[in-house]
């Protein structure tokens, strides 16, 4: 990074306000002198990690992001999927690690605030949440408080604002004691030829600001997002920002309402960065200046400086580029809604941010250098150390019934109900899968199709193997669409890692986007949106690498979906794809050894395309009744969350019964119910996909296995759904 410019002696690394020493010099470079106080902080929050991806864009430019049912990928405030009949899916993904850690509540309600801003900034109408959420170990004295906390936040903001939060994951383990963490996921729907993007146009067009008013939270919000924690993250307490789903809701309406006209030339949404990040972009994407006064900025506060309102991110704010003649337009519907509406600068053809008030000019900065030379760093990477792979034969042996029982009721597999009937996940009407299966769906009003969405990944994988892991985390979203019946189209990611400036935290990184990068290609399943939080970390400890992918797909027929509950009592079971009973980096070998260790399960591209078009055509002919996807604790794991589900036993006959084959993970396999087994087995043989029969469908409330082991079904649920109310109920 090449200067000129010498920056003053009094301009200590912690007057910078995140800026590393050369980036301030380049700065100054781009200046042509220092800048100023309201100027450095522009630098310091476009240039943060959280604004700039300076140590991964690198890497994420090589994601496959093209297909030909991709209108717009990532580089928006969401991705934009063609669904057929001149309909568009608007989705993406996003961390609000830091903020929920410090104040749960509020950071995990104003994550969800801004995710369907990403959305609905773009003409959709959000139709789903999502979240994935990482906690502690639940031993640990933060833990209980943080679920309680972020869980409360996601439904308070959630449920008052009327979409329907209908599927995610909740995980614990010890890595994210000083850094949970909080992904929001949003998925709407417009029609195509009513897309808005965010590029300004038009030198003279005013700049319109609409919504709630401006306060001093959240400032330098995205640059705390940039660092690690430490013992003080406590102190940071004014950087999360404070969010009020009713005014989102009017909100919403008022921009949908508005972008029914020809009034809007671009939109943005205030989030990250507020109004810095909101009239920097907007301008730099259509190689634009813009003049701003915040005298005309509606501000909840008194006195608040430039630099404060530049930096602020308060919630539910959106800026607008209009048609000259359409001013009173926007101003009649956002009275309407008894939202602030006001213009408070326009563009020009100077190139250059011009921020004044008071009469006074506090920033006069290049735009097109200070986004297109921001730092972008080619950080150094060490490959994640290959481990062995486990050998079961000489683990200890277990009692199958014992084993289901303890894993049923662990932290990571027992159920979530308690946290999601805190969410609504049924407003609006249109949840045709509520939580609890391999993927939500939701209906199109008027249509026969449906979208399904998941989120998933695996972290104990990403980090024992980075490259298998990431590739792992893309193939389990797109055989829990394909469980439910959907093709899936697309993917958004939200890439959580620790410290990049540590060469073993940025070949996690690297490792897993090798990783997605092959997944993607092999299943035609691009990328179109995503985020990256770096800097989980406390005191040097990184979180667990977690590249948590969201996936959506699209059921052209929601009456020929498929569940996981098993249905009619006679009906045979089939396993599809192949077992090898691998227990390396299991939950298994962590629940019943202690261990975390061994390599993960392959993954085979060619085997998850194979055998997942193959079941998806199983579902779409109606020759299944149930399909459920094999994961987090393998076969027997699966077999019971299908018992419990549809209130049925199974009378199983697999070809083995040791632990391995029972509660290896390996991947690449569904478990279908079918009437007609010699049909499915014989188009399996055709297909070329492993498959066999294991069992029947039982209208006794049991697991049975050939060799005499019973397991009562009622005594799984009660372990099942034990665990978290009773976790939740504890005292400090």
């Amino acid at each position: 990074m090449k200067t000129k410019t010498k920056r003053k002696s009094w301009r200590k690394p912690n007057d910078l306000m995140g800026l590393a020493p050369a980036e301030y010099d380049l700065a100054c470079d781009i200046m042509g002198r220092e800048p100023t106080y309201t100027e450095l902080g522009i630098f310091s929050v476009m240039w943060s990690e959280h604004c700039s991806y300076k140590s991964s864009k690198k890497w994420l430019k090589t994601l496959p992001t093209k297909a030909r049912w991709v209108i717009c990928g990532p580089g928006e405030n969401a991705g934009v999927i063609d669904i057929g009949d001149g309909d568009a899916c608007i989705f993406k993904i996003e961390s609000h690690n830091h903020p929920s850690y410090i104040e749960p509540y509020q950071g995990a309600a104003t994550g969800v605030g801004g995710i369907l801003r990403d959305v609905f900034t773009m003409g959709a109408r959000p139709i789903a949440n999502l979240n994935a959420l990482r906690f502690g170990d639940p031993s640990h004295p933060k833990t209980r408080r943080l679920v309680a906390g972020v869980v409360a936040g996601i439904g308070g903001y959630g449920n008052c604002v009327g979409v329907p939060t209908v599927g995610g994951e909740t995980n614990f383990h010890a890595s994210y004691n000083g850094n949970c963490l909080v992904n929001a996921m949003t998925v709407g729907v417009a029609r195509k030829d009513k897309i808005f993007y965010s590029a300004a146009a038009g030198a003279g067009n005013p700049v319109v600001y609409v919504g709630a008013k401006t306060g001093r939270d959240g400032i330098h919000g995205a640059t705390m997002a940039s660092a690690e924690f430490d013992d003080n993250s406590e102190e940071k307490r004014p950087t999360v920002q404070v969010g009020d789903p009713f005014v989102e809701k009017l909100l919403i309406e008022a921009c949908l309402e508005l972008m029914a006209t020809d009034a809007i030339v671009a939109i943005q949404d205030m989030g990250a960065a507020g109004l810095t990040s909101s009239s920097v972009e907007m301008a730099g994407k259509g190689g634009l200046g813009i003049d701003l006064d915040l005298d005309n900025v509606p501000a909840r506060e008194t006195g608040m400086t430039s630099y404060e309102m530049m930096l602020s991110e308060s919630q539910e704010r959106m800026l607008i580029i209009l048609k000259p003649d359409r001013i009173k337009v926007a101003e009649k519907i956002f009275a309407k809604y008894e939202l602030d509406c006001a213009t408070i600068g326009h563009l020009t053809k100077t190139g250059r941010l011009v921020v004044r008030k008071n009469g006074k000019v506090d920033a006069d900065m290049p735009i097109a250098p200070m986004v297109q030379a921001s730092p972008e760093y080619s950080r150094p990477w060490k490959p994640t150390k290959k481990r062995k792979p486990v050998d079961a034969a000489k683990l200890p042996k277990h009692d199958p019934a014992r084993v289901l029982q303890e894993l049923m009721g662990c932290p990571d597999l027992a159920s979530r109900r308690w946290i999601w009937e805190q969410y609504d996940h049924l407003v609006r009407g249109h949840t045709l899968q509520r939580p609890g299966g391999d993927a939500a769906i939701v209906g199109l009003p008027g249509r026969r199709k449906a979208l399904a969405m998941c989120v998933d990944s695996t972290p104990r994988y990403v980090h024992a193997d980075p490259e298998t892991g990431g590739a792992q985390a893309v193939v389990e979203t797109w055989r829990n669409l394909t469980a439910v019946g959907a093709k899936p189209l697309a993917i958004t990611d939200n890439m959580n890692f620790g410290n990049p400036q540590r060469p073993e935290i940025m070949g996690q990184f690297v490792g897993a986007i090798k990783g997605m990068r092959k997944a993607c290609k092999a299943l035609s399943y691009p990328v179109v949106s995503g985020n990256v939080s770096l800097y989980n970390e406390t005191n040097g400890q990184a979180i667990l690498p977690t590249p948590t992918i969201g996936g959506v797909g699209i059921l052209k027929d929601a009456s020929k979906s498929a569940n996981l509950a098993l249905k009619d009592a006679g009906d045979t079971i089939v396993l599809v794809g192949a077992t090898k009973g691998w227990l390396g980096s299991s939950l298994y070998l962590r629940e019943m050894e202690g261990r975390e260790e061994g390599a993960p399960p392959p993954v085979d591209l060619k085997a998850e395309k194979r055998n997942g078009d193959f079941v998806r055509g199983l579902i779409v002919k109606g020759q299944v009744n149930s399909c459920h996807d094999l994961a987090d604790g393998g076969l027997l794991v699966g077999l019971a969350e299908m018992a419990l589900a549809g209130r049925k036993g199974a009378e199983l006959s697999p070809p083995r019964t040791d632990n391995a084959y029972l509660f290896g993970e390996d991947q690449a396999r569904y478990v279908v119910t079918t009437k007609n087994a010699k049909r499915l087995l014989a188009a399996a043989k055709k297909a070329k996909v492993p498959a066999m029969a294991i069992g029947t469908v039982s209208g006794h409330l049991e697991l049975t296995l050939h060799d005499g082991v019973r397991i009562s079904v009622d005594g799984l649920r009660k372990a099942h759904e034990g665990w978290l109310p009773a976790y939740m109920s504890q005292k400090n």
